[in-house]
């Protein structure tokens, strides 16, 4: 097999938490990489032509799409040091699993930006915090997800908490009440370098004006932040 680095073209979207997935982990490795954001309300001819289920992120190396984010952090794996899975088996199946856990945890955030009352939201945020005590029951002793090395479960959970930086503005819905060690997690994934890189600068802005076009109670409750401001 060729030692050469491969050319490497990250498409993605700015608010996407599957490409900042990717990219944290293109940075953690330290891979130079390029980075084209699309807009999926309008995705171009070309895209459809790389990306089967035509959404993002997609990794062109050397040209050669791999789609599906899961499949692009196990590529990046097996060819690009350092490793950021554990080397053990069980271990590294266990790290897999609570990457799979992360996904289910975004599907549970869109239900709640997505949820068209207050009584609807609250019980997405309720099951999120359940959720998040059984990973502050996994945790390490710090500051990531096993200890002192980052890991690719870390570079799931960052994008996943970044969501609570404006949910956080809005008010306090309890997520991570008594979770100590999570809110502890999240901080240390926000202090780092390759997360706070993996989103453009406008992002914060972009995130809210998304939000707002929901037309859901989360909606509600930003709209009724900006009259006041």
């Amino acid at each position: 097999m060729s030692t050469a680095k491969p050319q490497l073209r990250l498409i993605s979207h700015k608010l996407c938490p599957y490409a900042q997935r990717v990219a944290i982990t293109l940075f953690e490795k330290r891979i130079p990489f390029e980075r084209v954001d699309i807009d999926l309300a309008n995705k171009p001819d070309w895209f459809l032509g790389i990306s089967p289920l035509g959404k993002v992120p997609v990794l062109l190396v050397d040209g050669v799409p791999v789609f599906e984010s899961a499949v692009i952090l196990e590529y990046l794996e097996d060819r690009f040091e350092p490793r950021l899975h554990p080397g053990d088996t069980l271990d590294r199946a266990r790290h897999r699993a609570w990457i799979e856990f992360g996904s289910a945890q975004l599907a549970l955030i869109a239900g709640l930006y997505n949820a068209p009352d207050r009584q609807g939201f609250q019980d997405k945020a309720d099951a999120l915090s359940l959720n998040f005590a059984r990973l502050a029951g996994v945790l390490g002793e710090g500051p990531y997800f096993a200890g002192p090395d980052f890991s690719l479960v870390d570079a799931v959970y960052a994008p996943i908490f970044r969501y609570f930086d404006i949910f956080d503005a809005i008010g306090d819905f309890g997520v991570f009440t008594g979770l100590g060690p999570v809110t502890r997690w999240r901080q240390a994934l926000a202090d780092r370098s390759s997360v706070r890189d993996a989103v453009a600068g406008d992002y914060p802005v972009r995130l809210r004006e998304f939000l707002v076009r929901r037309e859901s109670y989360v909606s509600t409750l930003l709209g009724a932040q900006l009259e006041t401001v």
